[in-house]
């Protein structure tokens, strides 16, 4: 959680880089990103000196030589504002895009990239702020990129638009990946689900992460994430690098134009909120895509494409517009008989829809599924949330302290909370779904559906065709004994009357 005070700084500096001239949040963002990871550079040096010192041997893997020292954080900052933005511009710059050598991923991103902080005293105010804020501490810098994402107020082309982190949180948790996953987004854009995978990941499994293989995996090849905007793609990676990610395979593709034979069954889990905006012609999408399902519309083409990208046994938690659930359309249906009949669909988590709030007030769920190639699904969990913990206006202000928001929330909910926050009881209730909640009645909040119900509703999926609604029971009266009642009250009537007037006379 970042202070008041240090997101009064980021605001500050928002300002800054408007008066500046660079208006772009995605533009704002990057240039603070390359200057973080600048400072870490420093940081990673200056740790490796402290144990080459230790230990009397020569600094391994130095990041910078004698001839590139110059270029260090804690060189250049030292100097004149001016001759401060000549070094970075036209020395630290050429040198950051070469770090990591042709075959790393970050260099691969960074070859485009651009040093647009043309004002000196612009230049000043970030590495002042950058030098206040403790960037060893993995959760101030993660906080901290979490806070300037969050300040990207507009949607981007192709329906997309960020993902609250509340509700990334929720699908992680719901999904617990493991240390031996391969963990895959083939719209990853910042890689907000990536990165909260792997805090996940680093908590729950800290002590197989010790084990040198598995440590290499989680830094090499746990997380893998695609997107077609090289603005996003250099975004992701550095958000990965800030979280302690070393070597995060980020790649560009246009997943729903590219055959995916090179990369089909090779993934345990996909979490994902893909574009759902959009349509595309048959001839600029795959092929073996429009092989599982004949159909333009990008939410479809995204859920047969984690069809084959997924290995057999392998899980996913994907964001769909609630029209995938209940759609009528030929390609609707046979997706969703795919789903149910070929695989096993686990869960429908329905969200309210002001969750993407400002960007769109669309309705979506959360979908669930395993691909098996061999059926088994039983019953379906249903789950309706009716509140996340914030208002489902634009401004969408927090109903309750932080301590008390999110799906794992560090102070205990009361029942009036809970009405606030449902997300901890969704992740309570998913961990019994298969016990005490098949017992819950339709009227609930959740419950299960069993796949024949689902079948002979033409495989609709949306939890309104399966909830029932509470009608309370009405006692009413006779006519007979509402007539007396009436010409009771006009006998009443017609006493007081009488009364009234002898005392009026």
């Amino acid at each position: 959680m970042i202070t008041g005070e240090l997101k009064n700084k980021i605001d500050r500096l928002w300002d800054a880089f408007w008066s500046g001239g660079i208006s772009n949040p995605l533009e704002v963002i990057e240039q603070i990103t390359y200057l973080m990871f600048l400072r870490r550079m420093e940081d990673l040096q200056t740790t490796k000196e402290r144990k080459a010192n230790r230990t009397g041997k020569p600094i391994e893997n130095p990041i910078y030589t004698e001839e590139t020292n110059f270029l260090r954080w804690s060189k250049f900052t030292e100097e004149h504002p001016d001759k401060m933005l000549v070094t970075v511009r036209d020395g630290v710059f050429p040198w950051l895009r070469s770090l990591g050598g042709d075959e790393s991923t970050y260099s691969h991103h960074m070859k485009d990239a651009r040093f647009t902080i043309l004002n000196s005293n612009l230049l000043t105010k970030v590495v002042d702020m950058l030098d206040d804020i403790p960037l060893g501490e993995q959760d101030t810098k993660g906080d901290l990129y979490e806070y300037m994402l969050g300040k990207i107020a507009t949607a981007g082309q192709n329906g997309q638009f960020r993902t609250p982190r509340h509700i990334i949180q929720l699908m992680v948790e719901m999904m617990a990946p493991g240390p031996n996953d391969e963990i895959c987004d083939p719209a990853c854009g910042t890689a907000g689900f990536l990165v909260a995978a792997a805090e996940y990941v680093a908590r729950a499994h800290r002590d197989a992460l010790l084990v040198p293989a598995q440590r290499q995996h989680y830094n090499q090849s746990m997380f893998h994430g695609f997107d077609f905007d090289s603005t996003m793609l250099r975004i992701a990676s550095m958000n990965m690098l800030l979280h302690e990610i070393e070597q995060p395979d980020i790649r560009y593709r246009d997943s729903l134009a590219e055959n995916v034979a090179d990369e089909a069954e090779r993934y345990s889990m996909i979490l994902a909120n893909p574009p759902f905006a959009g349509s595309l012609d048959y001839e600029t999408t795959a092929k073996d895509l429009q092989r599982i399902v004949k159909t333009k519309k990008t939410e479809l083409l995204f859920l047969a494409l984690f069809l084959r990208l997924l290995k057999p046994g392998g899980r996913a938690a994907v964001i769909v517009p609630e029209g995938v659930l209940f759609g009528s359309t030929g390609a609707h249906k046979e997706l969703r008989r795919i789903l149910i009949d070929d695989h096993k669909v686990d869960a429908v988590v329905k969200l309210p829809s002001g969750v993407f709030k400002p960007y769109a007030g669309v309705s979506t769920a959360i979908l669930f599924f395993t691909k098996t190639n061999s059926g088994g699904t039983d019953d379906v969990w249903f789950y309706e949330v009716t509140a996340d913990g914030f208002s489902l206006d634009d401004k969408r202000t927090p109903l309750l302290s932080e301590d008390k928001l999110g799906a794992t929330p560090t102070a205990l909910l009361d029942e009036a909370d809970q009405v606030k926050n449902n997300l901890p009881d969704v992740l309570a209730r998913w961990a019994r779904r298969n016990a005490s909640e098949q017992q819950r009645a339709r009227t609930e909040q959740s419950f299960c559906v069993p796949k024949a119900d689902i079948v002979a509703k033409d495989y609709d999926l949306s939890l309104a065709r399966y909830k029932e609604i509470v009608h309370e029971d009405v006692e009413y009266r006779r006519p007979l004994e509402i007539l007396e009642d009436l010409e009771q009250i006009e006998a009443d009537i017609q006493q007081g009357m009488s009364q009234l007037k002898g005392l009026l006379s």
